[in-house]
């Protein structure tokens, strides 16, 4: 049984990782063109409403496995939640944060280009066969949860979702931008973010609520790491910022404000799996690399020809693979360099890429069948023109200017 601050704090970590996705609705939406600002919010509130009932339906259901050779959990077990006590529903309730943003993070990679109806056919099926059985992997007794005893090597470590969150998102979204192609007129330096302080203010918010994403599971912990969590979603944080605008600074001769956005999304990203188990020094180390190696990573597309139109790929993929690995080196106590072996970077790796695989191969599938089917991807003319008064008949901004009366 849970105490009543153990509740409160449930309570107010599930809220504050649900703010966790208009926050980072905000965040893509200013780093649009204007005319896209609707439709690229528009996903991450279809996010939350449709993966939020797919959760209480059958997705809670469905990530815990009875044996962790089991793809997934019954989806009728607890079907719409049946069955559970207080503290069951409270813990339903923040994992289903979890599940509707890792769903929302995959629509960044598709910006300015997408359809809505089919963006929630493709979430609602990456949720249920992506998300919902990873998070039975990672957390509910499945395969990757287990791996170290198969191994007899220590077990995985994902705090809060370096895998079954950002890989598994920065996997599916590296496979949409395959999917739906480039945007028109794709190149560097051609597309910029119409509303800075629009980005600024979701990097903001997507750093306050991640201390209800990486602190909120002490309730089901006894509370017992909370310091050293919060210190390290911090110091990492910070520091990743600095990484990214130094390399900024020698690439492009200036550090900018969305290089800052985007080098804490990426040190909030890399020290997600790490942040209950290396201390607060390797912790900075962690959020340097991270800043350091996105900042690179988001100049891939332009190398390799795919449009992740806002840097899933850079940041979740890349920060989420950095902050999973690092914990085969720095991990307290079973790290390679901090009084273990080899073994926790074996069964690190393997769940990693081992979920970088499956979600990559299942986006493809889901996607390309959307794309061939319904379509995916908007007429060219509606995406020249911007697609929020195609798609869903408003406009970000009237500019003061009433709608004709007729």
């Amino acid at each position: 049984m849970l105490d009543t601050g153990e509740l409160s704090w449930a309570v107010t970590a599930t809220a504050l990782v649900l703010l966790m996705t208009p926050g980072l609705a905000f965040f893509y939406g200013g780093l649009v063109k204007a005319k896209s600002v609707v439709s690229m919010m528009m996903m991450s509130f279809g996010s939350i409403a449709l993966v939020g009932v797919l959760w209480v339906l059958y997705g809670y259901s469905m990530s815990a496995v009875e044996n962790p050779t089991d793809f997934a959990g019954n989806p009728f077990t607890t079907f719409g939640l049946d069955g559970l006590d207080n503290d069951g529903l409270i813990g339903a309730a923040f994992g289903a944060t979890f599940a509707i943003i890792t769903i929302a993070l995959i629509s960044g990679a598709i910006a300015d280009r997408a359809k809505f109806g089919s963006w929630l056919i493709f979430a609602g099926l990456f949720a249920t066969f992506g998300y919902f059985p990873v998070a039975a992997w990672v957390w509910g007794g499945g395969w990757v949860m287990e791996l170290g005893t198969y191994l007899d090597m220590p077990g995985v470590i994902d705090y809060a979702g370096g895998t079954a969150v950002h890989i598994n998102a920065g996997a599916a979204a590296l496979a949409l931008a395959v999917v739906l192609g480039k945007r028109f007129g794709f190149a560097k330096g051609i597309m910029q973010p119409h509303n800075v302080p629009l980005v600024l203010l979701g990097a903001g918010l997507l750093w306050f609520g991640w201390f209800g994403f990486n602190v909120g599971a002490e309730f089901l912990n006894g509370m017992q790491n909370v310091g050293l969590i919060t210190v390290n979603t911090l110091g990492a944080t910070a520091a990743a910022i600095l990484g990214w605008l130094v390399i900024e600074k020698v690439k492009e001769g200036k550090a900018t404000s969305i290089g800052a956005a985007s080098g804490a999304v990426s040190g909030l990203v890399a020290i997600t799996p790490a942040c209950a188990n290396v201390t607060p020094v390797f912790a900075l180390l962690l959020g340097v690399l991270a800043g350091v190696l996105s900042a690179l990573a988001v100049d891939l597309k332009y190398k390799f020809g795919y449009d992740d139109s806002l840097d899933v790929v850079g940041i979740h993929l890349v920060s989420g693979l950095v902050g999973t690995l690092y914990l085969g080196f720095f991990a307290i106590d079973t790290g390679l360099f901090t009084g273990g072996d080899i073994g926790q970077l074996v069964v690190q790796a393997i769940a990693a890429f081992g979920v970088l695989a499956y979600s990559f191969v299942l986006a493809l599938v889901i996607g390309f069948s959307i794309e061939k089917t319904i379509g995916f991807r908007v007429k060219s003319e509606d995406e020249i023109a911007g697609i929020d008064s195609v798609v869903h008949g408003e406009a970000a901004y009237s500019f003061g200017q009433d709608a004709e009366v007729k």
